[in-house]
């Protein structure tokens, strides 16, 4: 109860000029626990005159205040006379009247003052319950009444009418309905009398700076400027009081937003540069889109701030991703790119030089490494290339961190850390942002806190945000990870700054997420084509009439004398001349260069100028050494007193039954793979959802303690000493923003093997954009190699229209060889031919060419997206397995698998060939052994899908050149491979010969969801594979 007075000798309430006599110069109270006891050392303030009660002279003063306190803490530790005394004066009498004699507290008819006197202690009570109930009405709620938006024409609440704010001198009426919408029940009993009194500050407020008691009406005033001004804070949702407490400090404490002289000119200057910037483009090419950021001019300084306020915390790194608004004049004036760079982009003749087809000029991205001229620190800032699909690059950036972290050994994210731009409308409507956000604290994906800053200038192309989004913030998603948000008025330049400075130092402090969110409008339409009168006329008549902010910020700090008119002037000259110098250059630039705009070098891999240093491949096979070492260890369980389970147990057994006879079965096959490149020094990551112990339970990468609560052990970090680390981790059940994570991880560096499983094939269709906006195309348009390899199981196993097929005709239709030309063969062809394509489709049939592709995906002398069709049935079907010959030094991968049985003896009598890829070769086997066609039928797998191995299979078809050609597949006709293959094959045999088909018939549906209908199916097509016959009334 001490915490609700005022100070001691408070024995009525002061009035607020007594107050401001006697509360400002007082040293505050502390308080001072020992044990169960604490003492207090307060705020001397006494109202009664000093003479008229002697007792209160000198030293007893001292005494007093320790009775009184300790009175409030247990009215029966003091005496009874004391009882009577302080309950008496906090009813309300003077000192004098107060103090009754010990002898007559004996006589009951005096203990009736006391009763009386109870309800003021109450009163007393209540009235600083509510004042700590305002105060937490505005931590809480204050920012709705904010001052955000520069237009002056919106609410987060979407009512008609703007927010009344600016609130100087308190007017009890407009007062009281603010304090109706801040909290329920309207003004917590206080009233227009209490305005006056001064009371107790809590401790979970720093609106007192160095005082610790207020007169209501300053308190109200300080929480007004506090909150309700042009930033607005939402904090209280974080349950960690500790974070709470700093973010108070940090918006509460008087006084706490002061800039220096020299800060606020580098301000101006850095207003002027990104004004100026957009003015000059809008000059040149005011026919050209360019998505300015007339209207949000504060975020190039924001950035900055940002920047440079985490490089002075030790941070060397920072990975910005961001859309296509603003992203020239980040590109300028953030990153620092060369202006004539970007101004010869709009050169309509510019060629271009590099291969690949490029993009335009607002998706481009950029790295560069520089002094930071505040820090004098080196700092690199690379700004992801990204597709128009808003916020898909955020899960790539994020990776992207991650593994910049993991490589210089940031393990708390001090060195490396992410920015992310969004739009208000894309942040609220886009579900990647929300799979991102999830992944902040997750230990194999934390990037240890980003930094987002919303440019929200509340549309959304001409979409109205009541129509956008059902919170009242675009940045409500947020909130989920107790994210702090500090929205600001992107007109107030200082409260951007500050905002800026305070979410870097979080960053910093706590490692954990934060979001700027910068209300500010779009002075133009979506594009600076675009007519936005269209659909929002008031809004832009608004802006129309708004004065831009530089001129606002500029007038601001010349009535200040901060600078003067003509220094004012002189640095709008300086830029401008800087842009016409750096245009006349731009006019010499003949030739686009995609590859100045790289965002992820991978200094030391290739040429000097981007190019392969060989175009060959070793050879991809292991001594039968490593291969039993391997086993080995895939087999045991490297950490002593470690309890496994039986099942578990009986696996490992098998495994080492099989190194024993130099097989392998899938998994094993693959960690031979993995083994063995993390011997060579190869990171690999292996990332999605339970992958750890494989969804079809067959990996067992992660072995856990049947005993010991999260006690695990990984195998495969016991190999040697000196080998790379292994990261397999089960993700997010998240596809989209995983894959997206997982790309942008292999994006930093060639030297690693980054594997993406879908838990079924099937689901990757929800990292669609992922796949065809940055996978597929990626290289094409930004002259960016990537090496991710994507495991997808596939197979027509029963099981229904889902977890039946990966699409494989998805990946192959996006394929860029062209199925009508057979490309000239050389000693190089397979490596160039891999060289030439966008990505690499394979479907294994055995664990030894899968072991290959693997290590082959490291060895080729560059890097190319890898889409693996893996197998469910197979990675258990006895027969595939694979030898350790097959695997030794001097193998490959095999494109293409021939027929090596009885029908090669004598190719001559054989009457079909048939061609298939996966698991359909061992129910082809099997038929054809039931059926004794083993000399008449020859059966080849492709392995490699595309790019298509035309040698081979026209070597196959030429060895054959009597039998006809089917292709066999277990997908439907519509989907599968044979739309991709039927022209290629024909390509290689010139047209000579028809290509049949035999397979499932065209569906909508993957598959059958009934068990007896998949087995007639898999008949019928067999079937006709088998059927000589088959096609004569088709020739």
């Amino acid at each position: 109860m001490h915490r609700l007075r005022t100070c001691a000798a408070r024995l009525r309430p002061l009035t607020a000029s007594q107050a401001a006599q006697t509360v400002g110069p007082q040293r505050p109270i502390t308080i001072t626990s020992t044990g169960g006891t604490r003492t207090f050392q307060p705020i001397r303030c006494y109202t009664a005159p000093v003479a008229s009660e002697p007792f209160l002279n000198g030293t007893s003063s001292n005494y007093v205040e320790e009775m009184y306190f300790a009175w409030l803490e247990n009215p029966k530790s003091v005496h009874k006379s004391w009882d009577v005394f302080f309950r008496n004066a906090n009813a309300g009498a003077p000192p004098g009247a107060a103090y009754q004699s010990p002898l007559a507290l004996s006589a009951v008819p005096q203990l009736s003052s006391l009763v009386a006197a109870q309800p003021n202690v109450e009163k007393l009570v209540e009235d600083h319950l509510a004042v700590q109930s305002l105060i937490r009405a505005y931590q809480v709620m204050g920012h709705h009444n904010a001052q955000l938006d520069p237009l002056g024409i919106s609410c987060v609440n979407f009512d008609d009418a703007p927010v009344n704010t600016g609130f100087q001198d308190v007017d009890m009426d407009v007062f009281k309905e603010r304090l109706r919408i801040l909290t329920v029940g309207g003004f917590y009993g206080l009233d227009e009398s209490d305005l006056d009194k001064v009371f107790r500050l809590p401790t979970t407020t720093f609106i007192g700076g160095s005082e610790s008691a207020l007169p209501l009406k300053e308190i109200i005033r300080r929480l007004e400027m506090a909150y309700c001004q042009h930033i607005g804070v939402e904090f209280m949702f974080i349950n960690d009081l500790e974070q709470c407490q700093w973010i108070r400090q940090k918006f509460e404490t008087p006084g706490v937003m002061q800039f220096t002289l020299e800060e606020k000119r580098t301000l101006l200057a850095r207003m002027v540069r990104s004004t100026r910037f957009e003015e000059f483009l809008q000059k040149k090419w005011s026919a050209e889109k360019r998505f300015g950021l007339e209207g949000c001019e504060s975020l190039i300084p924001a950035l900055k701030t940002i920047i440079d306020k985490s490089s002075e915390n030790g941070v060397e790194n920072v990975i910005m991703g961001m859309p296509h608004r603003g992203r020239l004049n980040v590109l300028a004036n953030v990153i620092r790119k060369e202006l004539e760079q970007i101004f010869c982009q709009f050169d309509s003749k510019l060629e271009a030089a590099d291969e690949g087809s490029g993009d335009v000029k607002y998706h481009l991205g950029m790295y560069h490494r520089r002094i930071n001229r505040v820090t004098d620190r080196n700092i690199t800032l690379s700004l992801m290339a990204n597709p128009s699909h808003l916020e898909a690059v955020d899960p790539v950036v994020q990776g992207k961190t991650k593994a910049e972290q993991f490589y210089c050994g940031d393990n708390d994210g001090n060195r490396v850390m992410s920015i992310l731009l969004h739009g208000d409308a894309a942040f609220a409507g886009q579900g990647i942002v929300y799979e991102t956000f999830h992944l902040s604290d997750l230990p194999s994906y934390t990037t240890h806190g980003t930094i987002h800053v919303v440019a929200n200038n509340q549309i959304g192309f001409t979409t109205d945000p009541r129509m956008a989004r059902s919170s009242p913030y675009p940045t409500d998603v947020a909130r989920v990870v107790n994210a702090p948000i500090f929205h600001v008025n992107a007109d107030d330049p200082e409260a951007v700054i500050y905002v800026c400075k305070v979410a870097a130092e979080w960053r910093a402090t706590f490692h954990k997420d934060v979001v700027v969110d910068l209300v500010c409008y779009r002075r133009m339409g979506h594009n600076e084509m675009d007519e936005p009168m269209f659909t929002q006329p008031l809004m832009y008549k608004q802006i129309k009439k708004q004065k831009p902010v530089l001129q606002k910020y500029a007038e601001k700090l010349i009535a200040e004398g901060a600078v003067s008119r003509q220094e004012y002037e002189e640095e709008i000259a300086k830029y401008d001349k800087i842009c016409e110098e750096a245009y006349n250059r731009s006019k010499d630039e003949k030739i686009l260069h995609i590859k100045h705009w790289l965002d992820s070098p991978w200094p030391g891999f290739f040429t000097l100028d981007g190019q392969p240093k060989s175009m060959s491949c070793p050879s991809t096979g292991l001594t039968e050494e490593n291969l039993n070492h391997i086993g080995v260890v895939a087999s045991s369980v490297p950490v002593e007193d470690f309890t496994i389970h039986g099942g578990l147990s009986r696996i490992l057994k098998s495994r080492a039954e099989m190194v024993r006879n130099r097989t392998v079965d899938w998994a094993l096959g693959e960690y031979m793979a993995f083994g063995s490149l993390l011997k060579e020094g190869i990171h690999i990551r292996l990332s999605g959802q339970d992958v750890e112990r494989g969804t079809f339970s067959h990996r067992h990468h992660v072995l856990h303690d049947q005993n010991v609560d999260k006690r695990t052990c990984i195998p495969m970090n016991h190999l040697s000493p000196d080998q790379a680390p292994y990261t397999v981790c089960n993700s997010s059940l998240s596809e989209y923003g995983v894959l997206g994570f997982e790309l942008g991880f292999a994006m930093a560096s060639p030297n690693a093997l980054i594997l993406w499983e879908a838990q079924f094939g099937d689901f990757h269709n929800t990292a669609q954009c992922i796949i065809d906006q940055f996978i597929c195309p990626g290289q094409a348009k930004w002259v960016r190699q990537n090496g991710i390899v994507l495991l997808l199981p596939h197979g027509m196993e029963g099981m229904g229209p889902e977890h039946s097929s990966a699409r494989p005709e998805r990946f192959l239709q996006m394929c860029n060889d062209d199925p009508d030309v057979m490309p000239p063969l050389s000693e190089d062809f397979a490596v160039r031919q891999l060289y030439d394509c966008n990505w690499i489709v394979v479907n294994c049939s055995n664990p030894g060419n899968y072991f290959h592709v693997l290590r082959r995906q490291i060895l080729l002398p560059y890097r190319k997206p890898l889409i693996v069709f893996t197998p469910k049935s197979l990675l258990r079907h006895p027969e595939a397995r694979s030898s350790f010959d097959e695997m030794l030094p001097g193998t490959h991968f095999q494109r293409l698998i021939p027929e090596e049985g009885m029908a090669a003896e004598r190719p001559e009598e054989v009457k079909r060939l048939i061609f298939c890829t996966g698991k359909v070769y061992y129910e082809l086997t099997k038929e054809r052994k039931t059926r004794g066609m083993d000399g008449t039928v020859a059966i080849a797998r492709i392995e490699q899908l595309s790019p298509f191995p035309f040698d081979q299979v026209k070597a196959e078809s030429d060895r054959f050149a009597n039998a006809d050609l089917v292709w066999c597949q277990e997908e439907h006709k519509n989907q599968g491979y044979y739309d991709y293959v039927k022209p290629r094959i024909r390509t290689t045999t010139q047209r000579a010969k028809p290509v049949w088909y035999a397979g499932r018939d065209p569906a909508a549906a993957p598959a059958t969801g009934n068990k007896k209908a998949h087995l007639v199916e898999l008949r019928r097509f067999l079937d006709t594979a088998f059927n000589l016959d088959a096609f004569k009334d088709q020739q």
